[in-house]
Order: structure tokens, then C-alpha cells, then sequence
């Protein structure tokens, strides 16, 4: 089947599954259940989820609606606890940024170091089977406590969890470079820093692309969490703010954009790894 042919019906197949999904979830919402008469003060109190008998998740509509209001003016600021969901964005990301880059800096070079050193790699190993499988969540009241900035704090969760996956691929990467290119480079005698950036970085390349593209999944979900714990502004804090708040339209319209920038994310080191990917 030819690709142009096989995307475009699986476009039409996607479009139909959401369909059916919005349709049901507009019905499941509708005001279809029975109603009883009740004292109007109770009702009153009530409000019109009982009093209609529509259901208080609201439909695909209400969240639709809620969705243009934000995008009509996405960077308002009226105080500590009420800004624009563009503002709230901003903030997760610049932490996701600050954390992911961090670990970038410290993960490859040590990556290469546990790949190109079979000593290093037996030396490293235990430490970071002992820290790896620790919940990045687990390090925040240390980090509370010893930097005592919640956003610094946030940043440094991030960088913890972004540095495993990384690590582990780079080394992976590297110590899986063809060794008959290490020998050619050899007799060549092209120096060991000559070798790591013009033989074995293009080998492992798209090994090392692979590590930080989970890790920046993995930072993604992380940050929400983080925000939800220290609060302040992000748009794990906007969720955990709405939902105090009682409002599903909001948290709702949060999960959606949270799953849409982690895609989009996703999808920029998945087009940089085709990039440094080739054909043997």
C-alpha cells in the first residue's frame, strides 16, 4: 500500500474514532436524566446538575467554549493566583528548559565517559542503579529544604529525572560504536577527542537522541506534578488551582494542553533524530 494512501485512511479512521468520542461524551453529558421535584431552596443549593438532571462533568461543548476564552486572551495577570493560561505555559516550560539543559550538560559528557571507559562504566554503575529507580518527587523536600526557592526547586526535580534516561543511552550509544571504525580512526591515528566528536558522536547520535527524547517526556509529566506540590504559578499549579476551584471545564482544558505541548515536544527531537540518523 503506498504511504500517501495508508496516511490518508488512517487520517479518516483518526477523525471517525473522535467523532464517535465527542458524540458520546456530548450524550453522556446531557441533561437526559430523570429529574424529581424538590424544595427550591435545596435546589437552589443544588444547582442545575440536579435541578435538570444534566451531568456536572461538563461536554465538549462547554470545554470547547472554555478553550476560545483562554485563547482570546491567553496572558492576562489579575494576581497571584489568576493568570492566563499562556503565562502559566511559559513558566513550565522556561523550568523544563532550565532542568532539561542542565541535565544535558552533565549527562552526555558523563555518558561518553561510561561508554568509551570500561573502568568508569564498572566504577559509575552501582550509583546509578541506586539513584535511577528513586522518584524524581521523592528528591522535592530535600530540595525544599536545602535550596529553599520552590521554582529552584522544580528545576532541580527536573534536572534529576532528566538525566537517567540520557546517561544510560549515551553510554549505550557510545560503547556500541563499530569497532571496526574505532580501529580505522586508530590507524589513522586520530587523537581520542578527535575520535569521540568525528566517529563515535555520528555513530551514537541517534542513540543519544532517543535518551533525551524520553527524558523530555518524562520531565513533561514531572513538572505538572512538581507545580501541584509547590505551587506559585505553572500549569500544574492552574490544575490543582481549578480543581479547588471546582472547576472541570478548566482542568479539563489543562489536560488537553498539557497532552498537546508534550506531543509537540516530543515530536521536535523525534524530527532531530531523523536528522542524525542514516543509512549504513
Amino acid at each position: 500500500m503506498p504511504p500517501a494512501s495508508l496516511n490518508l485512511r488512517a487520517l479518516i479512521v483518526s477523525l471517525g474514532l473522535l467523532a464517535a468520542f465527542l458524540l458520546a461524551w456530548q450524550i453522556g453529558t446531557s441533561g437526559l436524566a430523570k429529574t424529581e421535584a424538590m424544595d427550591p431552596e435545596y435546589a437552589a443549593l443544588m444547582g442545575t446538575s440536579a435541578t435538570t438532571g444534566k451531568s456536572a462533568m461538563p461536554g465538549p461543548l462547554d470545554v470547547a467554549a472554555t478553550i476560545w476564552g483562554h485563547l482570546k486572551n491567553p496572558f492576562y495577570d489579575r494576581g497571584p493566583n489568576d493568570k492566563g493560561l499562556g503565562i502559566q505555559l511559559a513558566y513550565s516550560i522556561g523550568r523544563v528548559a532550565l532542568g532539561y539543559g542542565l541535565a544535558v550538560l552533565v549527562a552526555i559528557p558523563i555518558g561518553f565517559l561510561i561508554g568509551m571507559s570500561p573502568l568508569m562504566s564498572r566504577a559509575l554503575d552501582p550509583y546509578i542503579q541506586i539513584l535511577k529507580p528513586v522518584s524524581p518527587l521523592a528528591w522535592m523536600p530535600l530540595a525544599l529544604f536545602t535550596i529553599k526557592d520552590s521554582g529552584l526547586s522544580a528545576i532541580f526535580v527536573i534536572f534529576i529525572c532528566s538525566l537517567w534516561p540520557m546517561l544510560i543511552n549515551t553510554a549505550f550509544g557510545v560503547s556500541g560504536t563499530r569497532k571496526e571504525w574505532i580501529n580505522v580512526s586508530r590507524t589513522l591515528e586520530v587523537g581520542p577527542l578527535r575520535r569521540a566528536f568525528t566517529v563515535i558522536l555520528p555513530a551514537a547520535a541517534p542513540t543519544i537522541l532517543t535518551g533525551m527524547r524520553i527524558s523530555i517526556g518524562i520531565a513533561w509529566l514531572v513538572i505538572v506534578a512538581a507545580e501541584m506540590l509547590v505551587g506559585g504559578t505553572g500549569i500544574g499549579y492552574f490544575v490543582w488551582n481549578e480543581w479547588n476551584n471546582l472547576s472541570i471545564t478548566n482542568v479539563i482544558t489543562s489536560i488537553l494542553l498539557i497532552g498537546l505541548v508534550g506531543m509537540i515536544l516530543d515530536q521536535l527531537l523525534a524530527r532531530a533524530q531523523r536528522l542524525v540518523t542514516f543509512p549504513e
